[in-house]
């Protein structure tokens, strides 16, 4: 299957995602090309890795990703492909594509000069017939030669004793929903069964399964789909009636005997 994901901060309102999807149906026209989202912060690597983090597995394996974020920030060395859990990213060597997993790439490859053009447009120009041609069967050695290692960046890791989880607001959705980095997994190993969660100046002592579980206007908390702790108000912004935001501390107190 020529299947191709694409995550870009470009919108919705310019010619940047047609001109991008163009380039690659010219090569290809079979291609069957998914959008992730356009609408990623401006220049927001952490968002763009988050939300393609959140779904790129659920594709079916060998699914090429292309992800467009900073491309031509002097930030990026280079344009690389990694194979990454059986599935194929191409995108800029800017640290975007180390935030998808603590999984190290399997392959890593580095485009070589004769594929990287000057380019003001280098998501149209450079990556987009990289990721027709492998999407369509190419592989991504036939662009360049191995890289040890991508840019890095450091993600923001919750903080965990026997007392107490301390985590971070990661995200805030489009309804002001406010999605942590704290898990479930970590929950349920150190929960002993009484807890407090805190953030901003609201107190929960349970988590609820949905957001529909409290009243309209009262504060809920509960393990998502990602399996990570989510915060918010029943039919209202969340992080404007809390002020909260990203990076905003979240903490769990556990009740322990003794």
């Amino acid at each position: 299957m020529a299947l191709i994901t694409f995550t870009s901060d470009f919108g919705d309102s310019d010619y940047y995602v047609p001109a991008v999807k163009a380039k690659m149906l010219s090569i290809n026209p079979q291609l069957n090309i998914v959008d992730i989202t356009h609408k990623v912060e401006n220049y927001d690597v952490a968002h763009a890795a988050f939300v393609l983090k959140s779904v790129y597995d659920d594709f079916p394996k060998g699914t090429v990703h292309l992800v467009a974020m900073n491309a031509t920030s002097n930030m990026t060395e280079g344009y690389i492909g990694i194979k990454l859990e059986d599935h194929i990213f191409i995108g800029p060597n800017n640290g975007v594509l180390s935030l998808l997993s603590e999984s190290e790439p399997g392959i890593i490859v580095k485009f070589a000069d004769i594929h990287v053009q000057q380019s003001t447009f280098p998501a149209m120009d450079i990556l987009a017939p990289i990721a027709a041609k492998v999407a369509s069967g190419a592989a991504i050695h036939d662009f360049g030669g191995p890289l040890t290692a991508i840019k890095k960046m450091i993600p923001r890791n919750f903080k965990a004793t026997k007392k107490q989880i301390t985590g971070h607001v990661i995200r805030v959705d489009h309804y002001g929903n406010l999605l942590t980095n704290i898990t479930k997994e970590v929950f349920d190993t150190l929960n002993p069964g009484r807890y407090k969660i805190e953030f901003g100046r609201e107190n929960l002592n349970r988590l609820n399964s949905t957001y529909d579980q409290v009243e309209p206007g009262d504060c809920f908390a509960f393990f998502n789909s990602l399996g990570l702790l989510e915060i918010g108000i029943n039919h209202g912004h969340g992080a404007d009636l809390l002020g909260l935001r990203h990076d905003s501390p979240v903490f769990i107190h556990f009740e322990t005997e003794g």
